[in-house]
């Protein structure tokens, strides 16, 4: 499993600006694929909006076959109303993995920050500037909406290859048992 390659499509939700990435890992090699923004600004409703999330998302897993989504999960807002219309563009992006059969995990922008950086209090910008070491290319740091996609898929790949955090989930001991003979003494 070790040496499987995966990719990971990381995503930030957004009305106006969706953030995306797609990584593809190698035991610890990330490669990143690509990396952009959806903008949504000049659509006038929020239904067209939330078409355009779920239709550019499906053509992003048509291109690149993910195993996996990794998606940034709404933080707690005092509107309400900017807090709904965030929580429909996350729920489309879900749906747009889901129907193309994409697993798909959400972390809170502070666990994103924390795997990236280690500190979960840190700034869109210390997140961007620790993704540029850690894939040791140049990024385009001005769009923070695609360098927080870019930290969730990245987090993901961190969470899914840990030992205390990742790999496949088991129902019991028996499923545990199953998939792993090797290790009973």
């Amino acid at each position: 499993m070790k040496n499987q390659v995966k990719r990971i499509l990381g995503v930030d939700p957004g009305t106006n600006f969706l953030g995306y990435a797609v990584i593809e890992t190698k035991k610890n090699k990330i490669s990143l694929l690509t990396i952009g923004v959806v903008s949504m600004k000049h659509l006038g409703s929020h239904q067209l909006k939330l078409k355009k999330i779920f239709e550019r998302l499906q053509e992003i897993i048509k291109a690149y076959s993910p195993d996996h989504m990794a998606v940034e999960a709404p933080f707690y807002g005092k509107n309400v109303q900017s807090m709904l219309k965030l929580g429909r563009a996350q729920g489309v992006a879900i749906a747009a993995a889901i129907t193309m059969d994409v697993e798909m995990t959400e972390y809170a922008p502070k666990k994103i920050k924390q795997s990236v950086t280690g500190n979960g209090n840190a700034s869109k910008e210390q997140v961007a500037a620790m993704l540029v070491n850690i894939l040791d290319q140049k990024l385009d740091t001005t769009s923070l909406d695609s360098t927080d996609a870019l930290a969730a898929a990245i987090c993901h790949h961190y969470q899914s290859s840990s030992v205390l955090g990742g790999g496949k989930k088991h129902s019991g001991w028996a499923s545990f048992i199953k998939d792993n003979p090797g290790r009973i003494k």
